[in-house]
């Protein structure tokens, strides 16, 4: 197959879907990498280096789709809800799509891809199982973003993280309290050890204890039990407002006593719970952070601005958006190699091996010959089922 690589159009995304690096592994398997010109330049990856491994450059996006039985990006139709739609007219019936499609997004949108013909998958609906592991682009992501928050929310803090003993005496280390400790607030607690600070964290899967305690952060235990904290996949799931504000109340003590708090938690297809108030951010000393990797979903800050830095009651609130992009070099390799994984998993003999049993193929896989055809997705938007599909 020709598999092609446009450069992405989302503004402001550094990232490319594939790297010279795995070309050798792709052609092994019998297939050609197409990659438009100065796809790879803003992570590092210049053209030159493709052409060295065995990929071939094109000169515009139009001949990438028109060549390519396979495209591959990271911010395809549906996750870039800025220039996405121009890429709909270059897709074609049969052709396959693999990269963040955004499946839990809007049904409309879902139905303007389907209506391409294209046979897409979606990477976020990969399954969190042994065997998808080396697949799981989702995880790779917010290990990126675990990483680079503690290290934005470290240089708007007017503090230094680690514990010094100098000749001016001893500074005591900056206290990290974290959110939500799945892959995202597991890399932030290491990444702020790292660096030296006391880390704490909190999460409301019982399981997410004893991960925390390895990475050398404390736990945050309080008096009340979520049910149902997480689903088949090992996601949280949303709970009643009820639950929140009681979370709300029992946090807030370890909120005020944190010179960064970073929030992380996101609950699939819905708006972010409300963790941190007004009223939590007032009692935090001046000069505090709080970097929400929640803010793209409405943030778990209530006075988060996605997509922006503000200032309220002496506290700088961090809303950034996109942030694996702001890595652009190491999230495109990792990247890279989540989707090559899947690539040849997926592609056999020259074709794509659409085999409904393959838990791998059959969750991931989003439209196919003009319908939405994933069954987790049309249950989420209330669409009836297909033939052959149970409810």
């Amino acid at each position: 197959m020709i598999i092609g690589v446009p450069k992405e159009s989302y503004p402001g995304e550094r990232r490319v879907a594939l790297v010279p690096l795995v070309i050798p592994q792709l052609a092994k398997a019998g297939h050609e990498v197409l990659v438009e010109t100065g796809a790879g330049t803003q992570a590092g990856y210049p053209d030159a280096q493709y052409t060295e491994k065995g990929g071939k450059i094109a000169a515009s996006r139009a001949e990438v789709f028109g060549q390519a039985d396979l495209i591959t990006q990271v911010l395809a139709f549906g996750s870039n809800d800025i220039n996405g739609a121009a890429d709909l007219p270059l897709l074609r019936r049969g052709q396959l799509l693999v990269g963040f499609l955004r499946p839990l997004g809007t049904a409309e949108g879902l139905q303007k891809l389907a209506s391409t013909g294209v046979t897409s998958f979606a990477v976020e609906l990969m399954p969190r199982t042994t065997r998808a592991q080396s697949m799981d682009a989702l995880s790779s992501m917010a290990t990126i973003c675990g990483y680079k928050a503690v290290l934005l929310a470290a240089d708007a803090l007017p503090r230094i993280l680690p514990m010094l003993t100098t000749a001016a005496g001893t500074i005591t280390p900056a206290r990290v309290f974290v959110i939500g400790a799945g892959v995202a607030g597991l890399q932030a607690i290491a990444t702020a050890r790292r660096l030296g600070a006391v880390a704490s964290a909190y999460d409301m899967r019982p399981a997410a204890k004893e991960q925390v305690q390895s990475l050398g952060g404390r736990f945050l235990e309080i008096a009340i039990e979520a049910k149902n904290a997480q689903d088949a996949r090992g996601y949280g799931v949303a709970q009643d407002e009820s639950f929140y504000a009681k979370q709300r109340e029992l946090l807030a003590k370890a909120v005020a006593e944190s010179d960064i708090v970073i929030t992380a938690a996101v609950i699939p297809g819905k708006k972010s719970p409300v963790l941190v108030t007004e009223e939590m951010v007032k009692s935090m000393a001046p000069g505090s952070v709080v970097l929400d990797l929640a803010a793209e979903r409405g943030g778990n800050c209530e006075l988060t601005r996605a997509g922006e830095t503000v200032v309220r009651h002496g506290v700088t609130i961090i809303g950034r958006i996109n942030m694996a992009s702001d890595v652009p070099y190491h999230a495109s390799q990792m990247y890279a190699r989540n989707v090559t994984s899947f690539l040849l998993h997926l592609l056999k003999d020259g074709k794509a091996r659409l085999d409904s049993g393959d838990e791998i193929i059959r969750e991931t896989l989003l439209t196919r010959e003009g319908e939405i055809v994933n069954e987790r997705v049309r249950e989420f938007f209330a669409l009836p089922a297909l033939a052959g599909q149970s409810r």
